[in-house]
């Protein structure tokens, strides 16, 4: 039965409306903080697999956390972090002849366009890209704090996962107490699943874009990889717009080559669709692509390119919740 307070506000519409609006206002006040926790959550959710299969071996939980992290930042260290520099490098000497590249295929064509527009376009585009690392880091999230904030926040929530998952489940009467805790892990492994496919997708398709682009002698075939595999993590749409940079460089050497690329993305895609996410995303929640559209549109609306790459899994998030109440009901 619903706490006397509650039942009131509920049922009297105007508190009810009220309520519903301080609510809003909170979030919104608050969006910069709850998307830097939505985001330490992700990570928590994807590595904590990782922390059970150490505490299935008897490994106190604290130190299968410290394992987990220290595993993470070694691969971390060794994979990625030495590479950022030569790839931002070459994907900004992209940006630096991309005009170049509109006006040859516009030139092939017969279009006439305003080299001069593009090229101010890029340069302001180039201007505001980071020159070292840290700089393109803080545009991704916000500063360097911001980071070690989602380093840390994810830290304590895998530490303390099974007491937070028990303190949330008390909120709800007795009776569904088992049902909530059921939907809590239920959502964690759901995004965990995501995030972790979403990783090996974007690395599948920036690996065989790389080696495709190289094969056909395009210019540029490394960022314009990279490109790919980081717009995978946005469904549907990412692998169109990362498509349209890779036709227009290969329509600067022939309408042939561009149709050849074009041909080639949407193999890629095809292949990815049919063998690769059945397998590797079966433990995620698949999404309808209109709500897919909608949701980044909206995220992008209200965040920009941080809200586009988190719509996904907050409607992932939203859809599991939703499925369990009604397979509960």
């Amino acid at each position: 039965m619903k706490n006397p307070l509650t039942r009131y506000i509920f049922q009297n519409q105007f508190l009810a409306t009220l309520l519903f609006l301080l609510v809003a206002w909170a979030i919104i006040q608050l969006r910069e903080v709850l998307v830097l926790i939505f985001i330490s959550y992700i990570l928590m959710a994807a590595l904590y697999p990782t922390v059970e299969f150490f505490k299935k071996r008897k490994v106190p939980n604290t130190i299968a956390v410290f394992f987990t992290y220290i595993i993470t930042v070694a691969l971390l260290a060794i994979l990625v972090f030495p590479l950022i520099p030569f790839f931002v490098s070459q994907i900004q000497l992209l940006f630096e002849s991309f005009p170049q590249y509109i006006n040859d295929s516009a030139k092939l064509l017969n279009i006439n366009i305003d080299s001069n527009q593009f090229k101010a376009l890029f340069a302001e585009e180039l201007a505001s890209v980071g020159k070292n690392v840290f700089s393109v880091t803080s545009r991704v999230f916000g500063g360097l704090f911001s980071v070690l904030t989602v380093i840390v926040v994810s830290f304590y929530l895998m530490l303390d996962y099974e007491r937070i998952k028990k303190s949330v489940v008390l909120i709800f009467p007795k009776n569904d107490q088992g049902k909530a805790l059921l939907i809590i892990e239920r959502v964690q492994e759901k995004i965990g699943a995501w995030l972790r496919g979403q990783l090996i997708l974007s690395i599948f398709i920036g690996g065989i874009t790389w080696i495709a682009l190289t094969l056909l002698g395009l210019s540029f075939a490394l960022p314009l990889a990279l490109i790919a595999g980081i717009l995978e993590i946005v469904p549907t749409i990412g692998p169109i717009v990362s498509a349209v940079p890779a036709i227009i460089v290969a329509l600067s050497i022939s309408p042939t080559m561009a149709l050849v690329v074009a041909g080639l993305y949407l193999g890629i895609q095809l292949v990815e669709n049919n063998l690769l996410v059945p397998k590797i995303m079966q433990k995620a929640v698949g999404l309808n692509p209109i709500i897919v559209i909608l949701m980044v549109i909206t995220g992008a609306k209200i965040m920009g390119i941080m809200g586009a790459l988190l719509a996904i899994p907050f409607a992932s998030m939203l859809i599991v919740i939703t499925r369990n109440i009604k397979h509960n009901n």
